[in-house]
């Protein structure tokens, strides 16, 4: 293979697949240097070098250069070389090249087979580096097809893994549909990359909300927890470091259309968003959005909290099995049991009921009033 020749291979291999010549050239290296020491017994001093810039192709063997020459393949005799490297004295190593009438047909059959096979490997190496650092951001695909319960996602150069358990329970995925979702982790196999995403994280809704409130980007409006049952509801717990910016209006945005946008994105899932207060019983109390709630009671020590609410709030607070006041638990962190306001009246009047048996008996049983 001619050098110019080699150069065009090169180039045209680079720009299709994103690799720079540089990086080819190395690979290419590596692959004629193998062949050539083959034809050489394996001898570790014939060594090859490629041109970066003309791409031109030299084979050498590096010699010590000595008075008497005792192993010829290791070797030079100082009064060989003393007209072409007057300079050299005894125990230096001198480069000597190898012609090699046949090496252009070596050179050509092994660019070939090797530089498909390397480049595969490089790609591979580049995906794998560009989207690891890409874990925990959102990224947009191309459905591609499904198999035994996996979407694989078209993102240009390579495919993404998407579990049909990674997806939201109200949603089917039809071929060519675009979407996004959460890259959660990129593993390196021994068949290349394999990108995992996710439409079920938590994380997907809070990089959603990155994604369309510019506060929450900049770092002004502070996403302090979430709890998510995917596909169903998420709460969202939002703090403001800047007084002036509304948290809960920063995420809604004008006439809904932030929080919106995000709902459509999920297919509908409901989302609450509650604004964050470091007085627990505030925040326990907001928790339960939509419901209203009339007085929280809070045990430090064991992180408990006990809710009051109006009887015609009680089964929103609890919401539909249980899900509004299990999401609450998890947003806040606080274990919540919520009563009635009936329930609890009645457990007061029962508590007050049992004092009044307990100080009458107390007074029937004191010998002072037996006396009298």
């Amino acid at each position: 293979m001619m050098a110019k020749e080699l150069c065009l291979v090169i180039d045209q291999i680079g720009r299709e697949k994103g690799i720079s010549r540089e990086a080819l050239l190395k690979v290419l290296e590596a692959a004629l240097l193998s062949a050539v020491r083959k034809k050489f017994a394996n001898r570790t001093n014939i060594n090859l070098n490629i041109d970066q810039k003309t791409c031109d192709i030299r084979v050498f063997e590096t010699k010590k250069v000595v008075e008497q020459v005792l192993d010829k393949d290791e070797e030079i005799a100082l009064d060989d070389i003393k007209t072409i490297y007057p300079d050299m004295i005894i125990g230096d190593t001198v480069d000597i090249t190898i012609p090699l009438p046949d090496f252009g047909r070596i050179a050509a059959q092994t660019a070939k087979q090797v530089l498909f096979q390397k480049v595969k490997e490089a790609e591979r190496d580049i995906i794998y580096e560009e989207y690891k650092n890409k874990v925990g951001n959102i990224i947009s695909g191309t459905v591609l097809r499904k198999e035994k319960g996996i979407h694989y996602i078209g993102l240009g150069k390579t495919e993404a893994v998407l579990l049909q358990k990674e997806t939201l329970t109200n949603e089917t995925l039809k071929r060519g549909d675009i979407v996004k979702a959460y890259l959660s982790e990129v593993r390196q196999t021994l068949k290349g990359p394999i990108i995992m995403l996710s439409r079920t994280d938590p994380n997907f809704v809070i990089g959603l909300f990155k994604m369309e409130v510019p506060e929450i980007h900049d770092g002004i409006v502070i996403i302090k927890s979430i709890a998510r049952e995917p596909g169903e509801r998420t709460k969202i717990a939002v703090y403001s470091k800047d007084t002036s910016i509304d948290p809960v209006g920063a995420c809604v945005g004008m006439k809904g259309t932030r929080v919106q946008s995000i709902v459509r994105e999920l297919r509908g899932e409901r989302i609450d968003i509650i604004p964050w207060n470091d007085d627990p019983r505030i925040f326990i109390a907001r928790a339960l959005t939509p419901a209203t709630v009339d007085r929280v009671g809070i045990s430090e020590d064991s992180k408990t909290a006990m809710v009051i609410a109006d009887d015609q709030q009680l089964s929103l607070a609890i919401g539909k099995r249980g899900q509004n006041i299990k999401l609450a638990t998890r947003l806040t962190g606080w274990e919540i049991d919520i009563l009635s306001e009936s329930e609890y009246s009645k457990i007061k009047l029962e508590e007050a009921d049992k004092t009044l048996n307990t100080t009458l008996r107390s007074e029937t049983n004191n010998p002072e009033d037996k006396e009298k």
